[in-house]
C-alpha cells in the first residue's frame, strides 16, 4: 500500500539531506507532477547522455519495441516514465535532479549494456547489468577525508568504525544516498536495511563547502567513475553499507551493544579478506 503524500518527509530523517534544498520546492498538499518535475529540470537544464532535455513523463502500458523501453526510452528520447502518486519513482525523478550527471552516465550504460544484449539474442543479465541495477536503486557515496576510517569499512569492521571512531566519523566520513529505493525505504526503516557504497577520498576542506557544492562535487566524481567501463563491472565492486549504523541514522545505535547484531552487521566473506 502507498504511503501518503508528505511535504516533511525530508526533514523526518538525516537519510534524506541530500534531498532537503529540491523538496523545499514541492507542494505543501498534493504529490508532484510530471509539469512541476520538468520545471525543476528545465531550471537546471537536466539532459540525458546524449544531450537531450531530460522530461519526465506518465507510465505507459509495457511496450514490446526495444525504443519503447525504460531505459533505451532515457537515452533515445529523454524521457523517464514515472507512476503517478509514487514514492519510489518520485524518489528516483529526485535523484535525477540532485545527480543528473551520475544519473545520466548510469542511463546510456544500461542503454549500451541492453544494445548487446539484444545484439546477442537477448542473452541473460550480465554480471555489469546487476552491479548497475545496483547501485542506481541502493547506491551510496561515502566521502572520507581519512583513508583509515575508509579501510575501515571496507574491511566491514563496524563496531571500530560507527562506535570506536565515532566522534572521529563525525568530522572526517559522510553519506550521501543515491539509491532511490533507499530512500523509499526511509520512509519506514527497519533493521537490515543495506545500501551499497563507493568510497571517494576528499580533501580535508570539502566538508567545509556549502552542501549544494558537495552534492555537485560529488556527482561530477560519480559520473566520472561510472564514465569508466572497467567500473561497475561486478556487485562485489560496491561496498556494504548498514545504513541504521551510521551515528545520528538511528536512535538505537546510541547502544554500543546495537553493533552486536552480526547479522546485520556483518563481517567481511572470508573470500573477501583473500582478496584483499
Amino acid at each position: 500500500m502507498e504511503l501518503p503524500w508528505d511535504a516533511g518527509f525530508a526533514m523526518r530523517a538525516p537519510i534524506f539531506e541530500p534531498l532537503r534544498a529540491l523538496a523545499r520546492e514541492l507542494p505543501d498538499v498534493a504529490w508532484p507532477d510530471c509539469a512541476l518535475l520538468n520545471a525543476l529540470a528545465a531550471a537546471r537544464d537536466a539532459r540525458n547522455a546524449a544531450g537531450l532535455p531530460l522530461r519526465f513523463v506518465p507510465q505507459t502500458l509495457r511496450q514490446a519495441a526495444f525504443e519503447e523501453k525504460y531505459e533505451p526510452r532515457i537515452f533515445l528520447r529523454g524521457e523517464v516514465q514515472m507512476r503517478v502518486n509514487n514514492w519510489h519513482d518520485l524518489f528516483n525523478a529526485l535523484v535525477w535532479l540532485t545527480f543528473p550527471q551520475a544519473k545520466a552516465v548510469l542511463n546510456r550504460r544500461h542503454y549500451e549494456a541492453l544494445c548487446a544484449q539484444q545484439a546477442a539474442g537477448g542473452a541473460n543479465r550480465g554480471p555489469q547489468q546487476d552491479a548497475l541495477t545496483l547501485f542506481d536503486e541502493g547506491g551510496v557515496i561515502v566521502a572520507s577525508t581519512n583513508p583509515e576510517l575508509a579501510g575501515l569499512l571496507r574491511r566491514h569492521e563496524w563496531r571500530a568504525l560507527f562506535w570506536q571512531r565515532r566522534a572521529e566519523l563525525a568530522g572526517s566520513m559522510q553519506f550521501y544516498v543515491f539509491g532511490h529505493a533507499l530512500y523509499e525505504k526511509a520512509l519506514q526503516p527497519f533493521a537490515g536495511v543495506t545500501g551499497r557504497g563507493v568510497i571517494f577520498e576528499c580533501d580535508a576542506g570539502f566538508f567545509q563547502q556549502p552542501p549544494v557544492a558537495q552534492l555537485a562535487a560529488l556527482d561530477a566524481r560519480l559520473a566520472e567513475a561510472l564514465s569508466a567501463d572497467e567500473r561497475f563491472t561486478a556487485t562485489r565492486e560496491l561496498a556494504a553499507v548498514p545504513i541504521l549504523g551510521i551515528p545520528g541514522w538511528c536512535a538505537e545505535n546510541t547502544r554500543e551493544s546495537y553493533y552486536n547484531d552480526t547479522a546485520y552487521f556483518r563481517p567481511l566473506p572470508l573470500r573477501a579478506r583473500d582478496r584483499r
